[in-house]
């Protein structure tokens, strides 16, 4: 018989499901995206003289890569993400080529330096003293400055594709927001919603209408009064969203969908601030973050597009030029330009704290390194377009959506457009790009069905906007989690509700506006201005 005072041993505990990291979930979308590329058939549209495609022109060609090229394709996915070159001839992408820069190593870089100068300047305790005093001036203001702050993010992605700069403002507002009593979603939710919901309203964009209208041979200010509601709309839609979230977490710190950071030894905890008052090198090394800070959003905006309004070919992961030419104080920076500010603020901050050159570097080099797991998911982000682009599948994707959207109806026509122009913008998160892709065929279609081509490149950049905000291939979104440290499935879990309401929201607004233009016969077809010069983006 069996001692009755032995115990049996318990079962071992049920092992709970995990959400895989950023880094695990882009290489099974890489992964996936591959394995659907060797199913789909290679195909190609025959390019107009400036490059567009031409519609009605898709035809069937024979695979580019053998099954071990492919293969090869898919180990060097991430490397071609970082520093792919796109051969002008071949229309292929690797990086032993002369080309245009493909790859993502310009963001990287980017986030690297910021990485830098924030390593540089937390350790002068500037930052630290007056996010202290800022929260303890706002104390019960922080929603204020979380809608704020939204809506600018929101007004500079409408009108200059205000998105992957946002990386830098992250270890800006993380500490606030803590101090203020908000979890690190507060803070990932505020800006990624705040500058891509802005991206989604596009007004005068040139990066996106721009390039849409461009294409698509109408003004960049066609069609901008729908726009532009629907710009309102979105942005109180999400700024709701947000401080709903926010005022919950801060009421009840248990509702917080990622938790909370442990407190270091001395730190008062979330929602305390300090009264530590700064000094002469603190005060200095605060007004070189603002400069510094200041100057990246003076110096990327293109103002002679903006204020000209003025459409015209730009590809903002890569050139950044717009189709006119630059007033006198325009910099036109761009990611190289932006990592040298940087780069010098923070030797400019050593200088000034008198830390030496020694810890000057190694400052730079450990905040550089902090920023490698962003990095890492934004070169993983950036080699799924690659697979498309070299296995020559991406053509067949745009015939299907021609095909889908040809002969309906106009309300059917402006709501398919927005639905088949999700799946591209997955592939295609550069939304000049994108335009470039899809407004060719997209046009002379939206003018069978009499829908207005202003109101279709209304409904694309809606599209196109509402995906990057889950897609994980977005580097604003995957870039943003990663330096925030907040889950993707944390944040799906938070955003959904959203996402289905600015949906339904875009939905009904063009084909609410599709349809009276079918019923008034109000639609027409190009006018203004024609296409000036081609996107090289294929």
């Amino acid at each position: 018989m069996a001692d009755p005072t032995e115990v049996e041993p318990k079962a071992p505990p049920r092992r709970r499901f995990s959400f895989p990291s950023a880094v695990t979930t882009l290489v099974l979308v890489t992964l996936l995206v591959w394995v659907a590329a060797l199913f789909l058939p290679a195909g190609q549209y025959r390019l107009d003289a400036d490059g567009a495609p031409v519609p009605g022109t898709y035809h069937r060609v024979d695979s580019p890569l053998t099954f071990g090229e492919s293969v090869q394709q898919l180990l060097l996915a991430p490397i071609n993400g970082v520093h792919g070159l796109l051969n002008p001839v071949t229309d292929f992408v690797d990086t032993e080529t002369l080309g245009t820069m493909f790859g993502q190593i310009g963001v990287i870089v980017f986030i690297m330096s910021i990485g830098a100068f924030i390593s540089v300047s937390f350790a002068t305790r500037s930052l630290e003293v007056a996010v202290a005093a800022l929260a303890n001036r706002l104390r019960d203001k922080g929603w204020l400055l979380i809608a704020a702050v939204m809506v600018l993010f929101s007004l500079l992605g409408s009108t200059m594709g205000f998105s992957v700069e946002t990386l830098g403002f992250y270890a800006l507002f993380i500490p606030l927001m803590a101090a203020l009593g908000y979890d690190r979603m507060v803070t990932a939710a505020m800006i990624i919603l705040g500058a891509l919901t802005g991206v989604m309203g596009a007004t005068v964009n040139p990066f996106s209408i721009g390039v849409a209208a461009s294409e698509a041979g109408v003004s960049i200010g066609d069609g901008i009064v729908l726009r532009v509601v629907l710009w309102v709309v979105l942005t109180t839609m999400s700024v709701a969203w947000v401080l709903r979230y926010a005022a919950k977490v801060r009421r009840d710190p248990a509702a917080s969908l990622v938790g909370w950071d442990e407190p270091e030894e001395g730190d008062p905890g979330p929602g305390s601030a300090g009264s530590e008052a700064l000094t002469g090198t603190q005060k200095l090394v605060l007004l070189i973050t603002a400069g510094a800070f200041g100057l990246m959003i003076f110096s990327v905006i293109p103002w002679s597009s903006i204020i000209g309004a003025t459409p015209g070919p730009a590809e903002d992961y890569y050139t950044h030029e717009t189709g006119v030419a630059p007033y006198w104080f325009e910099l036109n920076w761009w990611f190289p330009q932006l990592a040298v500010l940087f780069l010098v603020a923070s030797a400019l901050v050593g200088a000034i704290a008198r830390m030496g050159e020694r810890e000057t570097v190694r400052l730079v080099a450990a905040g550089a390194s902090d920023m490698m797991g962003p990095a890492m998911v934004v070169s993983l982000a950036g080699g799924v377009s690659v697979i498309m682009n070299n296995t020559q599948t991406l053509d067949t994707i745009l015939h299907s959506m021609e095909q889908l959207v040809g002969g309906a109806s106009a309300a059917v026509f402006a709501f398919a457009t927005v639905v088949v122009n999700v799946p591209l913008a997955f592939l295609i998160p550069s939304s000049s790009g994108h335009a470039a892709l899809a407004m060719p065929l997209l046009s002379p279609l939206a003018d069978f069905a009499g829908v207005s081509r202003e109101t279709t490149i209304t409904a694309w950049i809606m599209a196109h906007g509402l995906t990057l905000l889950v897609s994980p291939t977005s580097v604003v979104l995957v870039g943003g989690l990663a330096i925030a440290k907040v889950g993707y499935d944390a944040y799906l879990r938070f955003v959904w509700p959203l996402v289905v309401a600015l949906l339904v929201v875009a939905v009904a607004a063009v084909a609410l506006a599709a349809g009276l233009e079918e019923g008034s016969g109000a639609a027409a077809g190009p006018v203004g201005v024609g296409r000036t010069v081609s996107l090289p983006s294929r």
